[in-house]
């Protein structure tokens, strides 16, 4: 059984302290000494380093790329680009893996068990198997002594994240890395993940638009999942292909719903919008067609009141109420915000909610261009260094704020690579239409209750 162990901290923590230490050395050096350093060299090493590894640090450095000046800005283009390169576990570990969460008949249990991994997962490995009434399964078991690969990540984290904050105080990340510190260990538990899993399959269910993976509760363990075999074919390759436009906006919907009506009708969010966490489904006679969303892993679930704040800035937003967005960002975790800092907000939201208000069929934004949510996002940063030096303040970053602004800009891309054209309006307002904090508070109890979620994850805290 993988265990939390001292010595597999300090190992993991051997092959991943030269990067970090290196981005303190740099850091130092330049902000201390005035020593100029060719950050984006040493950004390609640091994506070399931590691509051998399996796992945690990987998508933390995905994770990171997207919030504005978490990192450099040269750390955050390289790793944005980061995938693991890591060997897969071999038929023999396989066998040792399985057999410590099932049992030494494990493979009496399954009719067919694929000896060569699938897929790879940011924990562990896929395996094709069919039960024995012929269910084609995905069996995903994690690498083993993942909880203390988690911990020592998490402490290079804090530390590479703790030096680049004291060279830079504008944003305060403390509740950015706490949030990602319960993410990250939340999804080492696989029954927890099966739960939210389920939970999904209830929220989406009544549409064939999205299809969601049914566990198998018999075969799955904190550190097996085992689920229904969903079939789809990858995002990037269909776009190469040039689908035609209908095509396009069906992908478009399904990733539409996927994401968005769990979170404002349920107040849940699925944190992880990686391209490769969903496959496209093309219409064919036996299928109309759109996505297969994968991977339950990361899931926030948040209070009706912080979605209703949501709600309420996209108001102040559309009807150019300031009051009513100081008001929503207040309900968002942000306080005793200046003018200036208000204003500088505004913009991030008005780039995320422009395509909301418009009532009008049209692409997600005007311009075919991949970045121009991160630059809004840069821009917006730069901005608050300007506030931050005048006043002498910081803006701490609401730990909410890192999984709604990631998913919103990972959304947007694959929109914009869509080059979907939807009335977008209209589908946002069909969501929110006779919105109430407790009737949000209802259905989402009920989900969680159904889905066995924790006790303690069905209150979330704001």
């Amino acid at each position: 059984m993988a265990e939390n162990s001292l010595f597999g901290e300090m190992r993991r923590m051997v092959r991943t302290s030269g990067a970090v230490t290196g981005i303190a050395a740099r850091v130092a050096g330049e902000r201390f000494l005035g020593i100029k350093t060719n950050k984006a060299s040493h950004a390609n090493d640091l994506k070399a380093v931590l691509g051998g590894l399996k796992g945690p640090m990987m998508k933390v450095a995905q994770f990171l790329s997207t919030v504005p000046d978490a990192l450099p800005e040269e750390y955050a283009r390289e790793l944005a680009t980061l995938q693991s390169n890591a060997p897969a576990m071999g038929w023999a570990f396989v066998k040792r893996r399985m057999t410590a969460e099932l049992g030494a008949d494990w493979q009496s249990r399954f009719a067919e068990f694929g000896q060569e991994a699938a897929a790879a997962a940011s924990l562990g490995q896929v395996h094709r198997a069919r039960l024995h009434d012929g269910t084609p399964v995905a069996c995903k078991l994690q690498y083993p002594d993942m909880p203390s690969v988690v911990e020592a990540d998490l402490r290079q984290l804090k530390l590479a994240m703790g030096i680049y904050q004291r060279m830079d105080r504008t944003l305060e990340n403390g509740d950015v890395y706490d949030e990602l510190s319960e993410r990250l260990r939340e999804e080492l538990d696989y029954t927890r993940e099966a739960s939210h899993q389920t939970m999904y399959g209830i929220m989406l269910s009544g549409s064939d638009l999205v299809r969601v993976p049914k566990n198998v509760p018999e075969l799955t363990t904190k550190r097996l999942l085992t689920m229904s075999w969903v079939d789809g074919g990858s995002f990037l390759k269909r776009m190469e292909e040039d689908p035609p436009q209908e095509e396009r906006n069906l992908y478009a919907a399904g990733l539409f719903r996927a994401w968005y009506h769990p979170l404002y009708r349920f107040g849940v969010i699925h944190g992880d919008p990686h391209l490769g966490n969903y496959l496209v489904r093309q219409p064919s006679s036996s299928d109309a067609g759109g996505i297969s969303l994968l991977d339950f892993g990361v899931i926030r679930v948040f209070s009706p009141k912080f979605i209703g704040g949501v709600i309420r800035l996209f108001e102040g937003i559309r009807d150019n109420d300031e009051d009513k967005a100081v008001a929503a960002f207040e309900d968002w975790g942000f306080r005793d915000l200046s003018r200036d800092t208000i204003l500088a907000l505004k913009r991030w939201a008005d780039f995320l909610y422009a395509p909301l208000i418009r009532d009008q069929v049209g692409p997600i934004q005007d311009l075919d261009d991949l970045q121009i949510g991160r630059r809004v996002a840069e821009g917006v940063h730069q901005q608050l260094r300007e506030e931050s030096k005048r006043t002498g303040q910081s803006v701490r970053i609401p730990r909410e704020f890192p999984l709604m602004d990631r998913a919103a800009i990972g959304l947007g891309s694959a929109f914009t690579r869509l080059r979907a054209e939807h009335n977008w309006h209209r589908m946002f307002m069909e969501l929110i239409d006779g919105f109430t904090e407790e009737g949000m508070t209802e259905r989402q109890n009920a989900a969680l209750a159904e889905a066995g979620v924790p006790a303690s994850a069905r209150v979330a805290s704001v």
